[in-house]
């Protein structure tokens, strides 16, 4: 069997963290471990799996992958696994991985557990934890078969140097263009110079409380000073004040920084559900009640519009 794979998690040659963060982890496993790239012009990147512990790098470089399609790319890893046999491989819980891992398991006929915050994987068996209700509850689930399927979170483990061989291994290209059920018309980039919502070490949230537009600039002027990105709650973004693709929550993105502030947010379930596995979490809320003191490190009683302008000055400082 060829150990625990890593699938490598990247847009334009841009890899994301977590995937470095799986590396790092798989390593602890004690068996062989491989980082897998698909895409167009890829082969440049595996010199840097090597420096997290990979000791192969399987690489599909291929113009059917130079974009992200599920019928392709779980033709190729299909194949891959057949050839190869690994005993489990590794996803980010992004939203290419939730989409690829439970496609593949489907069609491996397979158990895949989804957004994990920990693992051990051994003899051909593993064990992850799942924060459920909110984070309020762990949950264990062992998942047998060959080969083992999982979706891990992003920022839950910490990203270690450790040398591998970083064999590159060019496996057979299986997919064809007859794979290709869905193509991409358009892509549009969100341009931004904060850090991504999910990988971000600070984020600065805003929600109901902030009463408009106004507050949020207060919010992404606190972010700004503190190198953070911008996050909200489902109440700032039905508003309009914030995009979709910040929201945070159960309907939203998962985030898990080392600091969480959240401003003008009640802490509604959904909400937590979304960031209380947060490292360290701060408040700024009004009410007394709210039910984000309770999952809070700190909090403050008092009004945003008031609060983060001394912050921002006390930071200035």
């Amino acid at each position: 069997m060829a150990g625990t794979w890593v699938f490598v998690d990247q847009r334009d040659g841009n890899i994301r963290k977590v995937t470095f963060e799986m590396i790092s982890k798989a390593k602890k496993f004690g068996d062989e471990v491989s980082a897998v790239v698909f895409g167009k012009g890829v082969e440049g990147l595996a010199s840097e799996f090597a420096k997290y512990g990979a000791d192969k790098v399987y690489v599909a470089d291929a113009d059917v992958f130079a974009e992200y399609n599920t019928g392709a790319y779980v033709a190729q890893i299909t194949a891959m696994i057949n050839e190869y046999k690994p005993n489990a491989v590794l996803f980010a819980h992004t939203f290419n991985g939730r989409d690829f891992a439970s496609r593949l398991a489907q069609k491996l006929e397979t158990g895949l557990a989804t957004d994990c915050i920990d693992a051990e994987i051994s003899a051909g068996k593993g064990v992850f934890t799942r924060a459920i209700y909110a984070g309020k509850a762990l949950a264990k689930v062992e998942v047998t078969g060959e080969p083992v399927l999982a979706t891990i979170r992003a920022g839950v483990w910490d990203v270690e140097e450790s040398s591998g061989a970083g064999e590159v291994v060019k496996p057979a290209i299986a997919a064809t263009d007859a794979d290709v059920y869905q193509t991409i018309k358009e892509f549009i980039p969100t341009v931004s110079a904060r850090p991504d919502l999910t990988e971000a070490e600070v984020v600065v949230s805003g929600g109901r409380g902030c009463k408009g537009p106004e507050g949020i600039k207060l919010v992404e002027q606190l972010a700004d000073m503190l190198g953070a990105a911008v996050g909200g709650s489902r109440a700032s973004v039905d508003s309009g004040w914030l995009g979709h693709e910040l929201q945070v929550g159960q309907t939203g993105k998962v985030v898990n920084p080392n600091l969480y502030i959240a401003c003008g947010i009640s802490g509604a379930i959904q909400h937590l559900a979304g960031m209380s596995s947060s490292k360290f979490i701060a408040c700024i809320n009004t009410d007394t009640e709210a039910p984000i003191f309770n999952v809070s490190d700190f909090g403050v009683v008092g009004d945003l519009f008031k609060v983060i302008p001394v912050l921002c000055e006390e930071l200035k400082k």
